[in-house]
């Protein structure tokens, strides 16, 4: 079962940190019109470091080792 929960952790961090990486560079909004496209880039938002922290937490859990 600890092997198990490991593995489930070091999973859901990459993920989550994946998904806050993905977050932060990928833009939120694009708009077209008549041929011109705008997008709008936040950077690194509240919520994509707050991923990205939440994902380093789980893989530090993932190599907690319990006696």
């Amino acid at each position: 079962m600890n092997k198990t929960m490991r593995t489930i952790t070091l999973v859901v961090g990459v993920v989550l940190i994946g998904l806050g990486i993905y977050q932060a560079f990928v833009p939120q909004k694009v708009v077209d019109f008549a041929g011109l496209s705008v997008s709008a880039k936040d950077g690194l938002t509240t919520e994509s470091l707050l991923l990205i922290g939440i994902g380093v937490v789980a893989l530090i859990a993932s190599f907690y080792k319990r006696n």
